[in-house]
């Protein structure tokens, strides 16, 4: 049996239920767990605190897997798991062709991401995708017990991977990608968000192809955008921009630096009929183009900041608090009186408390007096642990410039 014993009062954090036991909380570990081995884990005093997936090259030494001290890790564990995770979605999704199945922690499956696609057709025949991320040690030891957890609980048999991450070089795995289960996967896939046709290209896509946990922000957008004239700053395949030309705006000006993922985003306007003259693509440096489109007088009545990650970690907090001040400074400069912000931070390292200073100080320095309307996050199928606020890496904010 191989035991894991914290240092004393280290167990506080897993008495409190938060799924994860750093390197320099353990005194000992008896036994030899290999990578992604269940491993009890035990207090100093000898009380049993967890099962959990030991992992010997990550400074999160074990994720939890169980509190319960009866309940074995087998394949029965991973398929409750599974089936739990997928009547909370059924219960709580609806109306999407793009839903998150998993989400690691909060499923009590750590370090896995699973989305699943279904194809826009009619008739019975529509095309079902799950794309998987497996992040970490213990869901890489039990990948096969988890597809297969997958392929009977949804009764979609096509199954790609996407663990190309880099978290996965500090669990000792390498990147890696490709087919776990079922048909290849086409070159994209048209899947219908709150009525809009989005192609999603999960082999070669951003994450698992598409950015499932904005599929609530993009209806909000939808909803305001009727008569404005928006823009759309780190747009990829146009998410918000679609959503905002479905809600009939006016005019959307949408930048990237991906020339690749705008020709998608054009396709995108072709698949659902929209006026292509309503939109303008340009694949530009979004921080220079902000400043661009100000000296030149322009303004919007709706604007959308959606960059990727600043902060990969707490070391590079300050210098990406820094480009958010800076887009949001001039994307605040940018809009009219009444005018929306809708903005966003998906680093992990930087907390909703810091993201709203932040943007706090940008609209001090833009001379403009903005009021907080909405907190803004991912959907329900990204359920947060009341024990893990790590889990919250998408925090966004809604402001109105007076």
């Amino acid at each position: 049996m191989n035991i894991v014993t914290l240092k004393p009062s280290k167990e506080k954090s897993l008495l409190r239920r938060h799924p994860w036991v750093y390197a320099n909380a353990i005194e000992r570990v008896e036994g030899k767990p290999a990578s992604g081995a269940t491993v009890i884990v035990r207090a100093h005093d000898g009380r049993f605190l967890a099962r959990a997936a030991y992992s010997p090259h990550s400074q999160i030494r074990a994720r939890v897997w169980s509190f319960d001290e009866n309940e074995p890790i087998d394949h029965a564990f991973f398929k409750r798991r599974v089936q739990r995770a997928l009547a909370h979605r059924q219960a709580m999704v609806s109306g999407t062709g793009a839903v998150r199945l998993i989400f690691g922690e909060a499923d009590g499956l750590p370090g896995v991401i699973v989305d699943y696609y279904k194809e826009d057709v009619a008739g019975d025949n529509a095309r079902g995708q799950l794309v998987c991320q497996f992040m970490a040690a213990g869901v890489e030891a039990w990948k096969e017990a988890i597809v297969a957890a997958l392929t009977a609980a949804t009764g979609c048999p096509n199954v790609y991977e996407r663990s190309d991450v880099s978290i996965r070089q500090k669990e000792g795995l390498e990147q890696i990608t490709g087919l776990l289960a079922g048909d290849e996967p086409p070159e994209t896939i048209i899947a219908n968000e709150n009525g809009v046709r989005y192609h999603v290209d999960v082999r070669n896509g951003h994450k698992t192809g598409f950015y499932v946990d904005q599929r609530d922000n993009r209806a909000l957008v939808q909803t305001h955008a009727a008569g404005r004239e928006v823009l759309n700053c780190f747009c990829y395949t146009g998410g918000f921009s679609l959503a905002a030309m479905k809600g009939g705006a006016t005019r959307v000006v949408s930048i990237d630096s991906s020339g690749e993922a705008l020709a998608t985003a054009q396709k995108n306007v072709q698949a659902n009929g929209f006026d292509a003259e309503r939109a303008t693509w340009l694949d530009a440096d979004a921080f220079k183009t902000l400043r661009r489109l100000h000296e030149e007088g322009e303004r919007f009545d709706l604007v959308v900041l959606d960059p990727p990650k600043f902060a990969a970690s707490r070391e590079h907090v300050d210098r990406a608090a820094r480009a958010y001040k800076d887009i949001n400074l001039t994307g605040l400069k940018l809009l009219r009186p009444g005018g929306l912000l809708f903005t966003y931070s998906c680093s992990g390292a930087i907390d909703a408390e810091l993201f709203q200073k932040i943007v706090a100080g940008a609209a001090a320095d833009a001379k403009v007096d903005a009021r907080i309307l909405k907190r803004l996050g991912a959907g329900v199928d990204h359920p947060l642990l009341a024990a893990f606020p790590e889990g919250e890496y998408l925090k966004g904010l809604l402001l109105q410039v007076l």
